[in-house]
């Protein structure tokens, strides 16, 4: 996990937000995501530089129209966020939940 992941991981695990389950490195059709609120049907995933590359970031499009298609919402944070914005990105979270 990069240190960002580290950090969400400490906040999201023990089904600390709003009691939602979240697994981490969960595979969803193809692709490992993140973070998964499987109940939820969401997906968090955390960007580091690399995904500011063109090539990147059409793939990131890509994949999150797929899992989007699955029934997914899809959340995208970049990894400063959850250190400079940290309440930010957890009321985001929890805004996507279904109540």
């Amino acid at each position: 996990m990069t240190p960002a992941e580290a950090a969400l991981w400490q906040l999201l695990k023990n089904s600390q937000l709003h009691g939602r389950k979240f697994r981490r490195q969960q595979g969803v059709g193809c692709y490992i995501v993140d973070f998964c609120c499987p109940a939820e049907f969401l997906v968090v995933e955390l960007d580091g530089e690399v995904h500011n590359n063109p090539v990147q970031g059409e793939h990131d499009v890509q994949r999150d129209a797929q899992l989007r298609a699955l029934g997914f919402t899809v959340l995208r944070f970049e990894n400063k966020e959850v250190f400079q914005n940290t309440e930010a990105v957890l009321r985001t979270i929890a805004d996507a939940f279904c109540v």
